[in-house]
């Protein structure tokens, strides 16, 4: 049973990826990334979970759907600092794509959780 929006799998999985990414960031990035690329991908990681969440606390739900689409949105904008990271020399080919599977996995969960807000989604009463 669903609780609470940490019960969710994708929350669990994106939460997972968040981590990783952080990992990433304060091992293998130059100091001089701190407020630059850095700073961008832990963003679009953090919006990932915090918009799934925020979402959760909706009371309808085309509004929770459209804060899943915000995290998806905010994956794709992770998966395309990766590769900038990637282009930099920041990680190897294999670290990126240990996160490109991480990030289709979190895609492939948070799409199957706008399908079922999707068809669980109760139509409005008239008033």
């Amino acid at each position: 049973m669903i609780k609470n929006f940490t019960d969710l799998e994708v929350y669990k999985e994106s939460r997972q990826l968040r981590i990783s990414i952080s990992v990433l960031v304060k091992t293998k990035f130059p100091i001089e990334e701190k407020y630059k690329l850095a700073d961008q991908v832990l963003r679009s990681s953090r919006s990932l979970t915090a918009n799934l969440a925020e979402g959760f606390g909706r009371f309808y739900y085309k509004e929770n759907i459209q804060y899943c689409r915000i995290s998806r949105g905010s994956l794709n904008e992770t998966l395309e600092h990766l590769i900038t990271a990637f282009d930099e020399k920041y990680m190897n080919e294999d670290e990126l794509m240990n996160f490109k599977t991480k990030i289709d996995s979190c895609g492939r969960l948070l799409n199957g959780y706008i399908n079922h807000l999707r068809k669980t989604q109760k139509p409005r009463e008239e008033d």
